[in-house]
């Protein structure tokens, strides 16, 4: 069970601190594919991204405002609570301990953690790299990790429009001159 130390009679987090425990929590959301797709495909409506904006608000607002120590459970369900409240959806990642981490080496102006994910930060979103990902299983069907490894590289360098999960859907079948509609199997359904 982690938990920051901050609290419990500890220093309040300076505003420098502050500020870059949001850039931090902004950028761990950046890397957070579930959050990310709630916010591209509207889950939360039409301002899904200022909802993703203020639940990252109010963590920082939790870790300045709330006395510790805080803890691991206090932080998920409280995540889990603002998620379900602005995107009626359930999901989750990993971050939680990250994000306790993140917290106590602010509030040592040690900012490596941060700076870390500064460095490590792709261009692009969570769910851009997890449609090249989905493009790259679909494609790698090599078991020698030599071919694996030069196809993701080749597969890497492709445009986005090339990979599979991003091409347009075929239209709805139209029907001839005489009012036939042709309509294509289904795929994935196999014959009974």
């Amino acid at each position: 069970m982690a938990a920051s130390n901050s609290g419990a009679g500890g220093d309040p987090i300076s505003a420098e601190a502050s500020a870059a425990l949001g850039e931090g929590i902004r950028l761990v959301f950046g890397r957070w594919t579930a959050l990310q797709m709630a916010v591209e495909n509207q889950w939360g409506g039409r301002n899904s991204r200022a909802k993703a904006d203020e639940l990252g608000a109010s963590i920082v607002s939790w870790f300045c405002n709330s006395r510790g120590p805080h803890y691991f459970e206090d932080l998920a369900d409280m995540m889990d609570e603002q998620i379900s409240e602005l995107f009626n959806a359930d999901f989750e990642d990993n971050s939680i301990d990250e994000l306790l981490i993140m917290h106590d080496e602010c509030l040592q102006s040690n900012y490596s953690s941060i700076e870390r994910l500064r460095n490590s930060h792709v261009q692009g979103n969570a769910v851009s790299e997890s449609r090249q990902i989905a493009g790259e299983d679909d494609d790698s069907d090599s078991s020698d990790d030599d071919d694996d490894a030069s196809m993701m590289d080749d597969e890497a360098d492709a445009a986005p429009e090339e990979m599979v999960v991003d091409r347009p859907r075929p239209s709805r079948p139209v029907p001839d001159a005489d009012g036939w509609t042709v309509v294509p199997p289904r795929r994935g359904r196999g014959s009974n």
